[in-house]
């Protein structure tokens, strides 16, 4: 009897541990290097915890103990995987993650309570919501359209169930990921977005690839991504854009590594072989869960709407812990320019944003930069050259200016700005404080064909487009309705863009005036990828046909890449030229612009 009371009490004291452990990891700031202490003991007792109640389950259910608990300790596990996949952006603890998810879903441990509990109600709530979050980062589709029909159910359910209560901040959550899924959902049987060696290597090409040495190589170690337009696509703290950039720089695992076979010790004492995805929970998977076959992603630190400061902190810490053969990406894609009195705006926000967010960290100081001499003839920057981090009714608190950026420069920078004032930040160039940087610049103006493009902001910037997936951004200029029964046209482009690639690299790697800005990146297969697609990106949008000067239509790259891969030569014209015949979109080129 003594050891039947005993086995609750301890349970209890275990899970009271855990929580108070899961606590100090959840609120721990999620960029970095420096290892965190504190996950291995969180994970420790979390292990500790599951096994107890594995060994005593007969026992703790003929106590009290609900299927629901189980469920809450299964979700605690699934959102500590998830804390670790955006601390250190590796595949295996997302994919933990989501075998956790799934295995509560499948075995309903939030379901057939009868007992009308509102704190058990949003808990129910919460693990959908960061049951999608995880999906739509794996493009697990069909995964987040089951979710999503269960989550409306829910949300539902739960407004007749407690009317007393306001399920707003829950509807805005499904709302959400409806619009996420129009913009993206669409193109889920096409290429992925995360790095395939079976599609993003070029064989005509490795060889030049293999035998490239710059006097210096980098490799690409952390990334900085943070994306803010008005009502723009998102889910949670995940922008459109910050998704896509997000994939473009991770490496797609192959296709074994989703098919681990496991074995559970069920309650009756029996064995069965399952898939990794039926419903397993073992807390120990991530041992082997990895694939030695690819080389690590990069870490990165995603932002949502962060003040100034904020950013710039991420950005002091990422660069001091920056290894000296590395070079970090600073992704910024924000609206600005405008140098008007901040604009009204209704912000979609709840209480619900801190229940499944992307761990980031709000900072609401109050910021006021000063006029900046860019230290090359004595020009300063007004309140205009700026792009904005967040709401600008908040004032100068999210106004970021270009001349903020110059102290990172005393490491390797590979920057990215996408912006209708993306063109200020040209004064990073020849301003640097200690080692060149690397600058692909938007267009100041998106370009549309029989669209707004109002549309097109919406739904994610077309330059992010171009760099992450070039072929839906065409697709999108175009006007262009994509469909399964499409796919051959799609892949017939694949293949006119990809010999394209594989001649541009030939070129880049032979070069004898390649900047070595560029030279000591080109070994970085992620890098290099963005490289060419900005290649086509420039060439394609400098010749379509438009009533007005291309400046504010063309993005910029600096330094210079050589001119062997500008728009006007042969090699780059023909591959657009192609590309546009395939389509059947040739009226909507003008290849004399040059």
């Amino acid at each position: 009897m003594a050891e039947t009371t005993d086995v609750p009490k301890k349970f209890r004291a275990l899970l009271e541990t855990a929580d108070r452990k899961f606590s100090k990891v959840r609120d721990a700031p999620p960029y970095g290097r420096a290892p965190n202490h504190y996950f291995p003991k969180v994970f420790k007792a979390y292990t500790k915890l599951w096994d107890f109640q594995q060994k005593n389950r007969a026992k703790l259910v003929e106590s009290g103990l609900q299927r629901w608990e189980i469920g809450e300790i299964a979700s605690r596990i699934g959102q500590l995987y998830f804390t670790q996949y955006m601390r250190t952006s590796e595949a295996r603890f997302l994919l933990e993650s989501y075998i956790f998810y799934e295995a509560i879903l499948n075995r309903g441990y939030f379901e057939g309570s009868m007992v009308k509990d509102r704190g058990l109600r949003f808990k129910e709530l919460r693990f959908y919501a960061r049951f999608l979050l995880v999906a739509v980062i794996l493009n697990r589709w069909e995964m987040v359209r089951v979710l999503l029909d269960r989550f409306k159910k829910l949300v539902d359910d739960s407004k007749a169930k407690f009317p007393d209560t306001t399920f707003k901040e829950w509807r805005v959550v499904m709302q959400e990921m409806v619009r996420f899924m129009k913009v993206d959902a669409p193109f889920s049987n096409t290429r992925p977005l995360r790095y395939c060696a079976m599609f993003d290597s070029h064989p005509n090409s490795l060889p030049y690839v293999a035998r490239f040495h710059a006097k210096k190589v980098l490799k690409l170690g952390d990334a900085l991504l943070m994306s803010y337009h008005r009502n723009e696509v998102k889910f949670a703290e995940l922008t459109i854009d910050t998704f896509r950039m997000l994939q473009c720089l991770e490496w797609e695992p192959s296709g074994s590594f989703y098919q681990k076979q496991l074995v559970e010790a069920h309650e009756n004492g029996t064995s069965t072989d399952q898939s990794a995805t039926s419903g397993l929970i073992d807390i120990n998977l991530v041992a082997d869960m990895t694939d030695p076959s690819l080389p690590p992603n990069p870490r990165k630190a995603v932002l949502y709407r962060p003040s100034a400061t904020h950013l710039l902190a991420v950005l002091a810490a990422i660069c001091d812990e920056l290894p000296p053969d590395n070079v970090m990406l600073i992704y910024i894609a924000a609206s600005g320019d405008s140098g008007q009195a901040s604009v009204p705006q209704k912000q979609i926000s709840g209480s619900v944003r801190t229940s499944y967010k992307l761990n980031t960290v709000y900072e609401r100081s109050k910021f006021m930069p000063e006029s900046i001499s860019n230290g090359k003839g004595g020009s300063s920057h007004s309140v205009e050259s700026c792009v904005w981090l967040g709401p600008t009714r908040s004032g100068g608190s999210y106004n970021l200016f270009p001349a903020d950026l110059i102290p990172f420069t005393r490491r390797p920078a590979f920057f990215i700005i996408d912006s209708d004032n993306s063109h200020s930040f040209k004064i990073l160039h020849g301003a640097e404080r200690g080692e060149p940087a690397a600058l692909l610049l938007s267009p100041l103006k998106p370009t549309f064909n029989g669209q707004s493009s109002g549309d097109i902001t919406q739904n994610g910037s077309q330059f992010t487009l171009f760099l992450t997936a070039p072929l839906r951004a065409c697709w999108q200029i175009f006007g262009l309705t994509f469909s399964d029964d499409e796919a051959d046209v799609m892949e017939d482009a694949e293949s006119i863009v990809s010999a394209a690639f594989a001649e541009w690299e030939v070129i880049l790697c032979t070069s004898t005036n390649l900047d070595l800005v560029w030279a000591q990146v080109l070994s970085e297969p992620l890098l290099r990828r963005i490289i060419l697609r900005f290649i086509f990106c420039r060439s394609l949008l400098t010749f379509f046909e438009r009533g007005e000067d291309i400046d504010d239509y063309v993005p910029v790259c600096l330094p210079q890449l050589p001119d062997s891969v500008s728009p006007g030569a042969e090699v780059v014209q023909t591959a657009v030229v192609r590309l546009a015949e395939h389509l059947k979109v040739s009226d909507c080129f003008q290849f004399d612009n040059l």
